[in-house]
């Protein structure tokens, strides 16, 4: 079950649907409650599966989220990566965040399989919330995004 958000590069009039122009990137946006099935699977919002594709790449993110990416949009963060000098704070992030990778496809009906490691990392049980966030789409906990979500709303509402 989706429950609000959207998402959106540039709305047509009737706010409802996404146009895309040829030199815009993907962009997620809006937050969605999920449910996780009995054999852990659960679909991803309808309104993210054409600009995710089939491959998605998903690892671990900060404050114990998932963070889960187009596989296009995983190669680019992989070339920025080659670039970084030599900064040990750059490379634990790509330790962290490279080690704890997974290619998953998402299947015929839109659903996805975390690995269990991944799970464990972020303690998903039912329900999660998923978010979109720029580039990339993000998997909670749902406790987790509550309480998230109540920091960010006393810090800049």
């Amino acid at each position: 079950m989706e429950s609000g958000g959207i998402e959106c590069l540039s709305v047509g009039n009737s706010g409802n649907h996404v146009e895309r122009g040829k030199n815009e990137r993907t962009m997620f946006i809006g937050e969605y409650t999920h449910t996780v099935d009995e054999k852990n699977r659960f679909s991803l919002p309808a309104k993210f599966r054409k600009e995710l594709g089939k491959r998605v790449v998903v690892t671990r993110g900060k404050d114990h989220c998932l963070f889960l990416y187009p596989h296009k949009t995983w190669v680019s963060i992989s070339e920025e990566v080659k670039k970084l000098g030599h900064v040990e704070s750059d490379h634990r992030y790509a330790r962290f965040t490279f080690s704890g990778a997974s290619e998953i496809e998402i299947d015929s009906i839109g659903r996805i399989l975390i690995p269990e490691f991944l799970r464990e990392f972020a303690d998903l049980k039912n329900p999660i919330i998923i978010t979109g966030v720029h580039d990339r789409v993000e998997i909670w906990n749902a406790l987790n995004w509550s309480s998230y979500r109540k920091k960010l709303e006393s810090e800049y509402a």
